[in-house]
């Protein structure tokens, strides 16, 4: 599948600290990509270089097939984005902040239409600002962004200061924008159970580096499968595990077996209990474990600590 956004050891520095570390992603055509990591971990800084608004001391970035560095502008004009603090005129409707945008554009009138019927805005256009719901302000930042139709958007935290009936509203929204834009979407946000329900594929940052990339449902098909196992004494319960082999890692309130995907893990719980009785453990729950992205995102970061640390 053709790449949207593509870069090669992205590098950006700041002084001594290294930002963005030789990231090389591949977001696919009219994919939602959810991209994640924690305050500091460079995925702003990422979208400020994909953005053109820093220039990068390494690597190269392309948006649509187009060279960053070379054709700023021209690349400019493939990609829209709604980032977090996005300035409107409250004074004005939407109408009219639209207008403003479009002319600035070279666009004809045509598009605000368009825009505030992508974005189920149209009944609202012509009211004030001042009296949109942050939901409604959010719609119309990403009515904003559509103007002219760019083949990628650029979505930071679109869900952020939203109320729960917002939040859902804005998910079934964002799910069906690639199909009704024909847009790719890149959508940087820290609620993992809102990437996990949106997106096709993600891609982790941590410490400036990217540590995991890929489909989201393959992803999650290659991770362990795990069962929560519940005891008064798991310590003990951990080492007779290991003893026998079990791929054991205790958790705050309980233990977490680890068993390998393509094993059948009916019967390596059922081996694993009778271990544990065996020894004369009581065990009190044995409690299947989802595949999350909570726990890609948890392994990933982990493992990419670790491997900093040594």
């Amino acid at each position: 599948m053709p790449a949207a956004i593509e870069t090669h050891d992205l590098t950006r520095r700041f002084g001594e600290r290294i930002a963005v570390d030789r990231i090389s992603m591949c977001v696919p055509e009219r994919s939602i990509y959810g991209f994640l990591g924690r305050n500091g971990a460079g995925k702003t800084t990422t979208i400020r270089l994909l953005l053109g608004l820093l220039k990068a001391d390494a690597g190269t970035a392309r948006i649509a097939g187009i060279d960053i560095a070379t054709h700023r502008r021209h690349a400019a004009g493939k990609v829209g984005a709604l980032l977090e603090a996005h300035g409107v005129y409250p004074h004005l409707s939407g109408r009219e902040n639209l207008d403003l945008c479009r002319r600035l554009l070279g666009l004809p009138v045509t598009e605000i239409d368009r825009v505030l019927d992508l974005t189920d805005m149209a009944a609202h256009g012509r009211r004030r600002v001042s009296d949109y719901s942050l939901g409604m302000r959010q719609r119309l930042g990403l009515a904003r962004a559509m103007l002219g139709a760019p083949p990628v958007l650029i979505l930071d935290e679109p869900t952020n200061g939203l109320d729960p009936e917002g939040i859902a509203d804005m998910r079934g929204f964002l799910r069906e924008l690639p199909a009704r834009s024909g847009a790719t979407v890149l959508l940087s946000s820290h609620l993992l159970g809102e990437i996990e329900q949106i997106a096709t594929h993600v891609g982790i940052v941590s410490q400036g580096r990217l540590v995991l990339e890929g489909a989201l449902s393959e992803l999650k098909a290659g991770l362990a499968n795990e069962v929560s196992i519940g005891t008064d004494i798991p310590e003990h319960a951990a080492s007779v595990a290991r003893q026998h082999g079990f791929v054991i890692e205790q958790a705050e309130d309980s233990l977490i077996a680890r068993f390998n995907p393509d094993h059948d893990t009916r019967s390596a719980t059922a081996a694993l209990n009778r271990v544990l009785c065996a020894a004369g453990i009581h065990v009190h729950a044995l409690v299947p474990r989802q595949r999350t992205l909570e726990t890609l995102y948890r392994r990933a970061t982990q493992i990419s600590a670790s491997t900093t640390i040594s």
